[in-house]
């Protein structure tokens, strides 16, 4: 027989007994507590209708007493009687007058001390002839009257032991179903002990199986201090270096992609502006030598303006497109953030009057200088700016906060950008920043795409983040100097 085998034979033997012992043990005292609480609430129940019956008892009124205890019977309490100072009955209800043993005959010692009482287990056929019997708690109490040292009478009840009886075999069953789940316990925590030296073993296999599939998440979660816990311990490492190293392959991937993806835009924008350029510089000349004959009636200098106007803005459109794709040399230069903020500021200022827009600016004391092209980043500050002015409602709010944050590669000046206006749709988060990806009606979707790539060319970051309340919120973090 295999030693795992006897093992579990050998310890199913002892807890089975074990816990064979601890039942009845708990048992014994379960049930012995259980009748002294129905000792004791009978007896409290025998005061308790004495001192309640105890005006009509002295002034003889056995009519009184008899109706309050027909109120007081139900299927718990079988029977009261009253017993008078010469042991005689002198009220008791109508069902225990058939009984006339137990009616007739006070057990109770004539000379009882208050606080006295007599108990006795008994039976009580109801159904004689089918061998229906009732088991009773009998308990008698004497009674006193203040002022009086002689006992006055006595008190009788019946409690019916049904119910302590169901809560009996209640109790052993829960005693039994708990001894039952102990043992289980015990046989599967025996079980387990036999399988800790297989399981860690088990679960290395299982880990270079993932690992070899390509799931390098996985770790194993073994705390032994021994050698099988420095194996987990290095295999852990190693998968933590595997994860790391495919996160860095899957960030130069969709640099890689993004870099071919702009490079793919140059190429078809240079070839589009010089397609469009030449034709539509004739177009727009020839409109302008048009608008300058005297013989236009106003109709025909109004569809020409209009017509100069979409000139305008395909040439916009060419330009924008030049710039996001052509790949320009910083001018860098130290730079106070506040100035670039309060000279972008002055350029949108008209455009913050006429929608009576409130601009709040929170700036954190000493924040160092950056080194940026100051141009640019004034331009990707003029281009969110400019969007939280068209987002906003007349009367709208837009907030820009300036701080400093210190980290293991330097400091860096972070800039956020929020607005009360209706904010950005989830779904529209992930790819605002993407080329010719646009919400608005207006617009071909160049302005925070050329942002990202600005930002990014200063070796930091744009994002967006959630707004305290409602509207937009864009976090900017741009390095102080270049990163160690």
């Amino acid at each position: 027989m295999p030693l795992r085998t006897r093992f579990m034979i050998y310890v199913t033997a002892l807890l089975g007994g074990l816990v064979v012992l601890v039942l009845f043990l708990v048992e014994h005292r379960e049930v012995r507590a259980i009748f002294e609480a129905q000792k004791d609430r009978g007896i409290l129940t025998a005061e308790y209708i004495a001192q309640f019956n105890q005006y009509l008892f002295i002034i003889g009124d056995s009519e009184g007493v008899k109706e309050d205890l027909e109120k007081r019977i139900d299927k718990n309490l079988i029977y009261v009687i009253f017993y008078d100072q010469n042991l005689k009955p002198f009220a008791a209800n109508e069902f225990i007058k058939n009984y006339y043993s137990i009616y007739a005959d006070s057990k109770l010692d004539p000379e009882a001390k208050k606080g006295d009482y007599f108990l006795e287990i008994k039976n009580i056929a109801v159904e004689e002839k089918l061998g229906r019997y009732l088991r009773i708690m009998e308990i008698e109490v004497p009674i006193y009257v203040e002022g009086s040292p002689t006992k006055f009478g006595s008190t009788k009840i019946g409690l019916s032991l049904e119910e302590m009886r169901a809560e009996e075999l209640k109790t052993r069953l829960i005693l039994i179903l708990i001894g039952c789940s102990g043992l289980l316990i015990g046989v599967g925590g025996a079980a387990l002990m036999a399988r800790r030296i297989t399981k860690p073993l088990d679960k290395l296999v299982d880990g270079t199986v993932k690992i070899s599939k390509g799931d390098f998440s996985q770790e194993i979660d073994i705390d032994s201090q021994d050698e099988i816990g420095e194996l987990a311990q290095s295999f852990n490492k190693m998968s933590q270096q595997l994860q790391l190293t495919k996160k860095r392959m899957e960030v130069a991937n969709r640099r890689l992609i993004q870099a071919e993806k702009l490079a793919s835009i140059g190429r078809i924008s240079a070839s589009i502006a010089h397609e469009i350029r030449n034709p539509l510089t004739s177009v727009k000349l020839n409109i302008q030598k048009v608008m300058e004959s005297e013989g236009l009636d106003d109709i025909d200098k109004e569809h020409l303006d209009i017509s100069q106007e979409g000139i305008g803005h395909i040439e916009n459109f060419i330009k924008e497109l030049l710039n996001f794709t052509r790949v320009s040399e910083l001018h860098l230069n130290y730079f106070s953030v506040e100035q670039i903020v309060d000279e972008s500021i002055k350029m949108i200022r008209n455009t913050l009057k006429l929608k009576d827009v409130e601009l709040t600016i929170e700036v954190q004391e000493r924040l160092p200088q950056v080194l940026v092209d100051g141009d640019k980043i004034r331009q990707v500050l003029l281009n969110i700016l400019h969007n939280a002015c068209e987002a906003v409602d007349k009367g709208g709010k837009i907030t820009i906060a300036l701080s400093l944050l210190k980290g293991r590669r330097g400091q860096k000046v972070r800039i956020l950008i929020s607005d009360n206006g209706p904010g950005i749709p989830k779904k529209d988060k992930e790819n605002i920043f993407e080329p010719f990806y646009t919400t608005k009606s207006t617009g071909i979707g160049l302005g925070l795409a050329n942002a990202r790539k600005i930002i990014v060319q200063h070796k930091g970051s744009i994002h967006t983040v959630e707004n305290e309340g409602s509207g937009a919120c864009f976090d900017l973090l741009i390095p102080c100097e270049e990163e160690k």
